[in-house]
C-alpha cells in the first residue's frame, strides 16, 4: 500500500508545479476588492488645495498669458520647474506663431474690450484719437464727406467684414469699429477673409458699440507683434526594463487669451495636470506617460498641432490614449456635468476608463458628448484615442458666462470641481498604466511554491 501511495504523492506534487489550479471565486472578489481600495486611495490622494494653488500662481501672479508674451514664457518656467521637481525628465518644444495684433480701444476714460480684425493694419505707435462717425451697416452711401478723418462705428450685419471695411477706407475714415449685432460676454474678431485694408479694423461687443454712439471721439492703439514664438512644455516618465513602452498622453493648454486672466481656461486644467503628476510618480507602470503643458493653444491649437506633427511614425505607433485638461475648475453653478469630450462623440478609451473609474467612486454626473475645440483634437486626428474634460451645463452644454473675458478669474473657481474632475481623471488614468501582474510570472511563483512544498514533503 506504501509503495502504491508514494508515485501517487509524487505525481500530485510534481502536477502542482507545472498546472496552474484556476482562482477561486472568492480570491477573484478579493482581488477585485483590492484594486478598487487601490483606485480610491490613488483617487483620493488629489488634493485641491495644491492645484488651486497652481491656478493662484498663474491667474493671480502672472495674470493674462497669451501666446508669444513674456508672461506666457515666465508661465512656461514656472511648469518647467514643477516638471523637474516630480523627476520627470523635461524638455521644451519652441515653434513660430503668425505675427497679431493687440492694442486698446477707449473712450470718455474707458476702456473697451477689442479683437483686432485679421487683415488690419496696426495704428501708428502713438495710437490715434479721432472723432467718432455713425456710418449704420456700412454702405458706400452710409458714408459722407463728413466721415473723412474720422473713426467709423459700423454695426455688424448683412455686409461682409471686407466690404464694410475697404467702403470706410474708401470715404476717408482713418479706422472702423464694428460693434456686434446680438448680445455676447466678449467681443468679436472680424475676419476679413483674407483681404487686407490700410486702416485699422477692430471688433467689440453690441452694448459698448450702442454706447460710443453716444461719445464724440476715440482712442485706438494697435500695435503688430511680428517673429513671435511659444512652446510645449514636455515632462516624460519611462517605465525601466520596458523596451518600445506604449505612451499615455496627459496634457493641458497654459496660455489664455488677452484681457483674461484665465483662471478656468486653463489654469484649472493645468494645475489637475501637475497634481496628477505628483501622485503618479510613484506608481507602477509599464507605460510611458508623457504629462504636457501646451502653448498657443488660444490661437487655433498651434502648439498641440505642432507636438503631434513631430511624433515620429515610431511614437505614434506607440501611442495609446491622451487625457486632455480644459475648464475643470469652474463655480459656475449651472455646469454640474463633466463631460468627455470626443471628436466624433464615439466611445474611445479614454471614455471607457473614465466611466469606469466613475462608477467605483459613485461618481454620477460623467457624460460622454461630442466635442473638439482643444488640444485632444490633434491626437484624435493621428488615430490615437483622445478625450477632453470639461464642466458644463447639462440642459444647454455652455460653459461659464465668464469664459474668456476679464472676470475669468479666481474667484470663479471652485476646490469642490477641482477635486471632483482631478480624482475621476487620476483614476481614469491610473486603469490604463497600472502595471498588471503577469501570467508568466504567476506560474513561476506557483511553480517556485509548489517546489519548496515537494522538498518538504520528501
Amino acid at each position: 500500500m506504501k509503495m502504491k501511495f508514494l508515485p501517487l504523492a509524487l505525481t500530485a506534487f510534481l502536477t502542482v508545479g507545472t498546472v496552474i489550479s484556476p482562482i477561486t471565486p472568492a480570491a477573484r472578489t478579493a482581488q477585485a476588492a483590492d484594486t478598487v481600495k487601490k483606485e480610491h486611495n490613488i483617487a483620493h490622494s488629489f488634493k485641491s488645495e495644491r492645484a488651486y494653488a497652481t491656478v493662484s500662481q498663474l491667474s493671480e501672479k502672472i495674470g493674462p498669458r497669451v501666446a508669444g508674451t513674456a508672461a506666457e514664457k515666465k508661465s512656461a518656467l514656472l511648469l518647467a520647474a514643477a516638471f523637474k521637481k516630480q523627476k520627470l525628465d523635461v524638455s521644451v518644444q519652441t515653434f513660430g506663431i503668425p505675427d497679431r495684433l493687440e492694442g486698446a480701444l477707449t473712450a470718455n476714460g474707458h476702456d473697451i474690450p477689442l479683437r483686432a480684425a485679421s487683415g488690419s493694419v496696426p495704428t501708428p505707435n502713438e495710437g490715434l484719437t479721432a472723432p467718432l462717425f455713425d456710418a449704420g451697416l456700412g454702405y458706400p452711401e452710409d458714408f459722407t464727406a463728413d466721415s473723412e478723418g474720422k473713426i467709423a462705428l459700423i454695426s455688424r450685419g448683412e455686409l461682409t467684414f471686407y466690404e464694410k471695411a475697404k467702403n470706410a477706407a474708401a470715404a476717408g475714415a482713418k479706422a472702423v469699429i464694428i460693434y456686434n449685432n446680438a448680445d455676447s460676454t466678449v467681443p468679436f474678431t472680424p475676419n476679413l477673409s483674407g483681404h487686407t485694408v490700410d486702416i485699422p479694423v477692430v471688433g467689440i461687443k453690441k452694448e459698448d458699440g450702442t454706447a460710443l454712439l453716444t461719445q464724440k471721439e476715440a482712442t485706438l492703439q494697435l500695435k503688430a507683434f511680428t517673429n513671435q514664438t511659444s512652446q510645449n512644455i514636455i515632462g516624460v516618465r519611462k517605465p525601466k526594463h520596458v523596451k518600445n513602452p506604449g505612451i499615455v498622453y496627459v496634457t493641458a493648454h497654459y496660455d489664455s487669451v488677452p484681457s483674461s486672466p484665465g483662471a478656468n481656461d486653463n489654469a484649472s486644467g493645468t494645475s489637475v495636470m501637475l497634481e496628477m503628476a505628483r501622485i503618479l510618480k510613484k506608481i507602477p507602470s509599464d507605460k510611458e506617460i508623457r504629462f504636457i503643458a501646451f502653448g498657443a493653444e488660444e490661437l487655433g491649437l498651434l502648439g498641440s498641432n505642432e507636438y503631434v506633427n513631430r511624433l515620429s511614425e515610431q511614437e505614434a505607433g506607440r501611442s495609446i490614449v491622451n487625457f486632455n485638461l480644459d475648464m475643470v475648475g469652474t463655480s459656475w453653478e449651472s455646469a454640474t456635468e463633466l463631460y468627455v469630450n470626443t471628436v466624433d462623440g464615439a466611445s474611445n478609451l479614454v471614455w471607457q476608463s473614465s466611466k469606469a473609474a466613475a462608477g467605483k467612486l459613485g461618481f454620477n454626473h460623467l457624460s460622454l458628448k461630442k466635442g473638439g475645440s482643444s488640444d485632444h483634437v490633434p491626437f484624435h486626428g493621428a488615430g490615437i484615442d483622445s478625450a477632453n474634460f470639461i464642466w458644463g451645463d447639462p440642459e444647454t452644454g455652455a460653459v461659464e458666462p465668464w469664459y474668456h473675458t476679464p472676470n475669468d478669474s479666481i474667484k470663479h473657481v471652485s476646490k469642490e470641481r477641482l477635486q471632483q474632475a482631478g480624482e475621476i481623471v487620476t483614476a481614469s488614468l491610473y486603469h490604463v498604466i497600472k502595471k498588471e501582474t503577469k501570467h508568466s510570472e504567476t506560474k513561476k511563483k506557483k511553480q517556485v511554491e509548489a517546489k519548496d512544498k515537494f522538498e518538504d514533503f520528501k
